[in-house]
């Protein structure tokens, strides 16, 4: 695997894999530009050697179809003016070997949505799993995948793939599309590398204590996370509306904030086994209620398993929190996914509020803290803090299944 600040550009074309799925508002305009500029140390130091960029990424799930509404052209101003330099566009992502045989060094070309070809993702369309065709359907669409990758692999010289938040996704530009660029000419980009050092620094190189902060409404698809956490973690807490589901598998009684039933038992399996390992599991004993869901909506302070009826659980109770900040402040290494409350509403972030300042408080004396996950991310933008911790990452399901233990088939491709 080439390395890629050793790598000379110069008259090169360079396929990058960047993640540009940016939010857009209802008149086509980029509302957070993070990703773009995230992208553009790899961006800049290809186009500086000499060499021209050719742009490649989703946006959405159009599901194999062509969306105006996904249209990457509607970016193409947006990543120019972050790079600092004239972007073309091509219309067609399978059908663009003109324009970037055309690119002249210095210059850049942006792919259209690769999703809007089923190709990228693999995946058969109009088929259910269950009828009996599908292994066949599924097979024909993996070679139509290959020659997808190898079509895209033709516009380039050297393959860079900086696209962590869809490094676990084995898509034609993610991986498949590696195969066709020997070892010299494929790597990783420079964000990607930042996100591959943050997860071996909260997986391999652990300073202790190590605080794991897991938020959000389900305890089902933060399971894999969780049980992988168990053997590393001194601390973890669990927060945000998974609070109501280990309240009532306890036996208490939680009113009408959110649940999962049928994980009641998976609560408790969590709490044995937190005690058996020795982890100090930090569960919401009070929060801050409200009659409705909405910002204005009449609140107080209830024990987090004796919530009346018609009351639901918004956010954490001062007590709660208290216990967040005792677990976070003495921590060296923090890792921190999903708020505490319904931080979107702001009578109710205080508790994701609390948790992103004592990180804030904990990375300036010295530990190593990593933000990952579309709310937690959002949570420090909001609150203004995410240069106030250690690392910030791109990757919401990527990260996840990156500290699960996965091997991430985006990075796997590589070598």
């Amino acid at each position: 695997m080439a390395k890629i600040e050793n790598y000379n550009f110069a008259g090169k074309k360079a396929l990058v894999r960047v993640d540009f799925n940016v939010p857009l508002d209802e008149n086509g305009k980029v509302t957070d530009d993070t990703r773009i500029r995230g992208a553009l140390p790899t961006l800049k130091k290809i186009l500086a050697d000499g060499g021209s960029l050719i742009l490649m990424s989703h946006m959405g799930k159009p599901k194999g179809k062509v969306n105006p509404k996904l249209s990457l052209s509607q970016i193409r101003e947006d990543v120019a003016k972050a790079l600092g330099a004239e972007v073309e566009f091509a219309k067609d992502c399978a059908d663009a070997s003109k324009e970037a045989a055309a690119l002249k060094p210095g210059q850049a070309l942006l792919l259209e949505n690769l999703r809007f070809y089923p190709e990228e993702e693999g995946k058969p369309t109009g088929i259910d799993k269950t009828d009996p065709g599908y292994d066949a359907a599924k097979k024909e669409m993996k070679e139509r995948q290959k020659e997808f990758a190898k079509k895209l692999a033709s516009y380039g010289d050297v393959y860079v793939n900086d696209a962590f938040g869809t490094a676990h996704r084995k898509h034609a530009s993610t991986a498949v599309v590696a195969d066709y660029f020997d070892a010299d000419h494929k790597m990783l980009g420079f964000l990607m590398e930042k996100e591959v050092k943050a997860v071996d620094n909260i997986l391999n190189n652990i300073k202790r204590p190590f605080t794991a902060i897991m938020g959000g409404s389900k305890v089902s698809s933060k399971i894999g996370i969780i049980e992988n956490l168990m053997d590393k973690v001194d601390n973890l807490i669990l927060c945000g509306g998974m609070t109501y589901t280990f309240a009532k598998a306890q036996g208490g009684k939680i009113g009408n904030s959110i649940v999962e039933d049928d994980k009641l038992e998976l609560a408790l399996d969590i709490i044995k086994k937190a005690k058996e390992k020795g982890v100090n599991l930090v569960l919401g004993t009070d929060c801050l209620a409200a009659d409705d869901f909405k910002n204005d909506a009449a609140v107080k302070v209830c024990n987090a398993s004796a919530i009346p009826d018609g009351w639901e659980g918004l956010d954490a109770g001062p007590a709660t929190m208290a216990s967040f900040v005792n677990a976070i402040l003495p921590a060296k290494t923090i890792l921190w996914n999903g708020p505490a409350g319904v931080f979107e509403f702001p009578n109710f972030e205080t508790g994701s509020r609390v948790i992103a300042e004592a990180i804030a408080e904990a990375t300036n004396n010295g530990a190593f803290s990593l933000v990952g996950g579309g709310d937690s991310v959002a949570c420090v933008n909001k609150f203004g803090l995410a240069d106030q911790v250690s690392y910030v990452s791109t990757g919401g399901g990527a990260l996840l299944e990156a500290i699960e233990g996965k091997v991430l088939p985006g990075i796997a491709a590589i070598g």
